[in-house]
């Protein structure tokens, strides 16, 4: 194996993505991801703590991209609004990744360790999101219910995202979820 290679992280998640669609997340050594991208044990753990952590090392930045979203619309924007302006720039974030995060979340899907660590990553977005709304000035209960609502519409929009055929695009499914939100709560 060369002392240097480039992109080693991206080679390393490629090759543990194969194998956790391949032999499945538990049966999946770092060893072996390692020998599959051509580098050292070493070298996987320079990039990530355990192999867990290359289904979720990215949590940091889309949650610090949401934030920022949230963080930067316009001071008149209601709570929701600015939610929903942050949730679009992050459907836009998505949308050239797909096939990646169909494949992602069918190995997360397949392990309920991976399942529960998912749920917290949710959970940790969803309270860092609310410590922002309550920076813009908005008082609780609407900065938890609102990152809340953000979440849930941001999950149930991925999901439906990753598991339709067609080509809509993430933002698509963001608005009509955001508009089925907005029916529900109108008492429509």
């Amino acid at each position: 194996m060369s002392r240097w290679e480039p992109n080693a992280r991206g080679r390393l998640e490629q090759a543990a993505l194969e194998l956790y669609s391949e032999r499945g997340f538990e049966q999946t050594t770092v060893a072996e991801i390692a020998k599959r991208a051509g580098l050292t044990e070493r070298t996987f753990f320079r990039y990530f703590a355990d192999k867990r952590e290359v289904l979720f090392w990215g949590a940091g930045a889309l949650q610090e991209f949401f934030m920022t979203n949230v963080a930067s619309a316009p001071d008149s924007a209601a709570p929701i609004d600015a939610m929903a302006a942050a949730l679009e720039a992050v459907g836009a974030l998505f949308q050239e990744r797909r096939e990646g995060a169909r494949r992602r979340q069918a190995i997360i899907a397949a392990n309920a360790e991976l399942q529960e660590r998912e749920l917290i990553k949710l959970a940790r977005l969803s309270a860092a999101l609310a410590d922002t709304l309550r920076r813009r000035g908005v008082r609780d209960p609407a900065a938890s219910l609102t990152a809340e609502a953000g979440i849930a519409v941001f999950r149930i929009s991925f999901e439906a995202w990753i598991s339709e055929t067609s080509q809509r695009d993430l933002s698509q499914h963001i608005r009509e979820s955001l508009d089925e939100l907005k029916a529900v709560t109108a008492g429509k």
